[in-house]
């Protein structure tokens, strides 16, 4: 455990330590201020709840697509400069190299969420929401966030450039963002089984509307163990070659 956490405050370092995160951090920024001022506060009389929920909406895109540009360096940017070849020779397992990875990017991820929280406030100057409604959507974003950073850190550890990596892991979660889109023409079973897989659709509104359930809570968990456990065994697969 030791380990995991310093690898991943080394990670969390580096994004503070390089220009890279501080373009990520100010363009996820920029582009969520940006939707906020021009769609969440319009001049038309509006509930308050409803501009929480569009905050929340425009949120997730950004931080999503934010994670995966964090992501294309973790192993990818590694590998390109040999620097991965240390931490396969040090002794920690590719599990403990996957999950740090992941917490200092995450972590570095809700920094950037933590920025975002002067805008919810916004609202309370002319409106009033619930804590509870802002406490619940924030978590649905940390957790569509985590999701996509571990959809990131497996492509990272398949690609052999930066480059690669954000373009396998924009595919993958495209793919996983679609298929409630693809459930509305297929019939059932198939339907279902494309809701429910579906990132976004199913399992982030209750989120953006304050509603917390097991089920989404246990949907993006397993997503997330999934794609880093794909993550570790590919790892483990280059070790070998």
């Amino acid at each position: 455990m030791n380990a995991v956490l310093l690898l991943a405050g080394r990670e969390l370092r580096t994004y503070f330590n390089t220009t890279w995160g501080w373009i990520v951090l100010a363009s996820v920024l920029l582009f969520d201020g940006l939707f906020f001022n021009v769609f969440g506060l319009t001049e038309r009389p509006r509930y308050s709840a409803e501009v929480l929920e569009d905050f929340f909406f425009y949120t997730s895109g950004t931080v999503m697509i934010g994670g995966l540009f964090l992501t294309m360096r973790l192993l990818a940017e590694e590998r390109q400069t040999g620097t991965l070849v240390l931490l396969e020779s040090a002794p920690i397992s590719a599990a403990q190299v996957v999950a740090g990875k992941f917490l200092g990017a995450w972590g570095f991820m809700l920094v950037i969420l933590a920025c975002t929280s002067y805008m919810p406030a916004l609202i309370f100057v002319n409106g009033k929401v619930s804590m509870a409604q802002v406490a619940v959507g924030y978590l649905g974003v940390a957790l569509a966030s985590g999701t996509t950073i571990a959809i990131g850190t497996f492509a990272s550890a398949l690609a052999r450039n930066q480059l690669l990596a954000v373009v396998l892991g924009g595919a993958f979660t495209l793919v996983i963002v679609i298929c409630w889109f693809l459930s509305r023409f297929t019939e059932a079973p198939l339907s279902d089984v494309l809701a429910y897989v579906a990132l976004w659709d199913k399992h982030f509104q209750p989120f953006m509307r304050g509603r917390l359930n097991t089920e989404n809570l246990v949907y993006f968990g397993s997503v997330s163990f999934a794609f880093l456990l794909a993550a570790t065994r590919a790892l483990q697969a280059r070790r070998w070659q």
